[in-house]
C-alpha cells in the first residue's frame, strides 16, 4: 500500500495497520454520511482493506439493514453507545470484514433525540465477538466541523484499538514462547 502520508493521515494508519495484518474493515455511518468511507477510500490500495460501508442515515435503516435492536432505537433513539456499537458489529457482520466502525451523532443544527448538537458516538467492533468499544464525544462547531471531527474520532478510536490488540498479542506471544522469542 501506498504511503498516503501515513504520518499524518489517520486513515493511512489505520489501513497500513489492517494490512500488516491482512484484516479488513467495513465502516457504518450516520452523521458522517460517507465521509469515514471517503478519507479511507482517498488512500491509494485501500481496496486492499477496505470491504465498504452503510451509510444508515435513517432510524429504520440502522435496524432493518445493520440489526440495531429496534427495542433500544425506540426508548433511547439513534444517538446512543450502545447503537453505536451494534452498528459496528451489524456492519462488520454483513460485510463479512474482520473490523467494523461506526459514527452516530448529532452534526445539527437542532437537538435530536434529546441530545445536543455535536453530541457523538463513536464505536470499533473487533474480530470474534464481544469487546465492542463505544466512545462518547463533545464536539463543537458548525455541521461541517462536527462531522470533520467524528472522522478523525473514529479513525483514532480504530487506530487506538488496533495499536492495544498488538500490543496485547505480542504480551501473549511472549508469555506462551513462541515466533522466536526468547526463552529462559
Amino acid at each position: 500500500m501506498s504511503d498516503g502520508g501515513t504520518a499524518d493521515n489517520p486513515a493511512a494508519q489505520v489501513l497500513t495497520l489492517l494490512a500488516a495484518r491482512g484484516q479488513t474493515l467495513a465502516v457504518a455511518e450516520s452523521l458522517t454520511g460517507g465521509l469515514v468511507a471517503a478519507a479511507l477510500t482517498d488512500i491509494p490500495g485501500a481496496s486492499r482493506v477496505f470491504r465498504g460501508s452503510v451509510t444508515a442515515y435513517a432510524t429504520d435503516v440502522k435496524h432493518g439493514t445493520l440489526g440495531v435492536d429496534a427495542a433500544l432505537l425506540a426508548e433511547r433513539g439513534a444517538v446512543d453507545a450502545e447503537v453505536a456499537g451494534q452498528l459496528a458489529t451489524g456492519v462488520r457482520e454483513r460485510l463479512g470484514a474482520d473490523w467494523g466502525v461506526a459514527t452516530t451523532g448529532v452534526a445539527g443544527p437542532d437537538p435530536q433525540d434529546c441530545q445536543p448538537v455535536g453530541t457523538v458516538y463513536v464505536a470499533v467492533s473487533p474480530p470474534g465477538s464481544g469487546g465492542v468499544v463505544a466512545q462518547r464525544i463533545q464536539l463543537s462547531g458548525d455541521r461541517a466541523a462536527i462531522r470533520a471531527g467524528s472522522v478523525r474520532a473514529v479513525l483514532a478510536l480504530l487506530r487506538e484499538e488496533l495499536v492495544q490488540t498488538a500490543r496485547a498479542a505480542g504480551r501473549n506471544t511472549e508469555q506462551n514462547g513462541e515466533d522466536g522469542c526468547l526463552q529462559p
